[in-house]
């Protein structure tokens, strides 16, 4: 304890002795440093604080200068110097030597990168033919004139965690894709009422093709009756006989109005029946979204005076919606293909259907 307390005076001392023979300018050096060290210290996060490359370089200066200063005679000052270690050195030089390397306008080495768009196009072969494995995608870009190794286009899979092909496959495919495989041989029926000017219930009859979109007009009456219904699919299946309209599948819901009749007709022709289930509209959702579209854009906007006022309007509208009419579920297409109007011909005309309820617009020769 006596020692102790001893050996501490005789350093308070010796200090005391070497700041008598220090210059003003070295003192105020070393309060400065001091007090950027203190207002390191003060730091309540991160605990321990953790200098930043500025604040390491300012400490080295002062400490350097406050040495020379000095004249390399005050012991307590090279334990400051410690700033950082050897590797960190190393460290900072390898950063800058990859800094070099790497400016902006250096010549690249090696492969070029793949663009965006070639890494689109594998994303969607993939997704598109999940039966497709590499080599199979391989040879379809080099069919399209992309010059694209295997090796990138597995590597281009695997980072956006696309299975590969067999795995793909287990998956099956959904009851979209398997819709739109067979869509082009599917025709959905179904009823639909209109309110006349004097609240008579007129009920119409349609069939549409799911996979053009186009709609048939059965007809309209007052009184449908199982064997009006049939007499419609009669005059129908002439179409189906001609080849005008494919049709291997019919889905109808469960109207007692379609009878044994109904569907003996369409069974001569080969077409199976497929009935939606009790309360299912959504079974035949794309008849139901063509009813819609009649009642907004058509038949909401006028007076309907009788069966012979209905099925007027109903012919022109359907005549406009089979040909003139971009459908959404077609990509802008109408269901009846026709030759686009020319961007670069005549000035543009607005034809007016049903009395100027729709408005269809077309350019005019040049």
């Amino acid at each position: 304890m006596f020692f102790s307390v001893l050996a501490q005076l005789v350093g308070v001392f010796l200090d005391l002795g070497r700041l008598g023979m220090r210059t003003d300018q070295s003192k105020d050096i070393e309060i400065l440093l001091l007090r950027r060290q203190l207002a390191i210290l003060q730091r309540t996060q991160p605990r321990p604080p953790r200098l930043t490359r500025w604040e390491k370089l300012s400490l080295a200066v002062l400490t350097v200068r406050l040495t020379r200063l000095c004249g390399g005679a005050h012991a307590r000052l090279a334990g400051c110097l410690l700033l950082f270690k050897a590797d960190t050195v190393l460290r900072w030089h390898r950063e800058l030597v990859r800094r070099k390397w790497t400016f902006r306008g250096a010549r690249r080495v090696g492969r070029p990168a793949t663009s965006s768009e070639v890494m689109g196009l594998i994303l969607r072969l993939a997704q598109e033919n999940p039966r497709w494995g590499y080599s199979r995608i391989h040879g379809e870009l080099v069919k399209l004139g992309y010059g694209v190794v295997r090796s990138t286009i597995r590597d281009i899979l695997k980072r956006r965690h696309v299975p590969p092909a067999p795995d793909r496959e287990r998956r099956g495919s959904n009851w979209r894709q398997f819709l739109a495989r067979h869509r082009h041989q599917i025709v959905a029926c179904d009823f639909f009422t209109v309110e006349t000017l004097f609240l008579k219930t007129i009920y119409v009859l349609f069939f549409i093709e799911l996979g053009t979109r186009k709609v048939h007009l059965a007809g309209c009456t007052a009184h449908p009756t199982a064997a009006w219904v049939t007499q419609q699919a009669r005059h129908l299946s002439w179409q189906i006989q001609d080849g005008a309209m494919p049709c291997r599948f019919l889905i109808r819901d469960r109207d007692t109005k379609f009878s044994v009749g109904f569907d003996t007709v369409f069974r001569s022709e080969g077409v199976e029946i497929v009935r939606t289930p009790y309360r299912s509209p959504r079974a035949n959702a794309v008849a139901e979204r063509w009813v819609g579209t009649a009642r907004r854009e058509c038949l909401d906007q006028m007076l309907i005076l009788n069966e012979c006022h209905l099925r007027r309007v109903l012919r022109e509208f359907v005549v406009y919606y089979n040909e003139r009419r971009p459908h959404q579920g077609l990509h802008q297409q109408c269901p009846v293909p026709h030759v686009a109007d020319n961007p670069d011909g005549g000035a543009i005309s607005c034809q007016d259907i049903l009395g100027g309820a729709i408005h269809d617009y077309y350019r005019e020769a040049a």
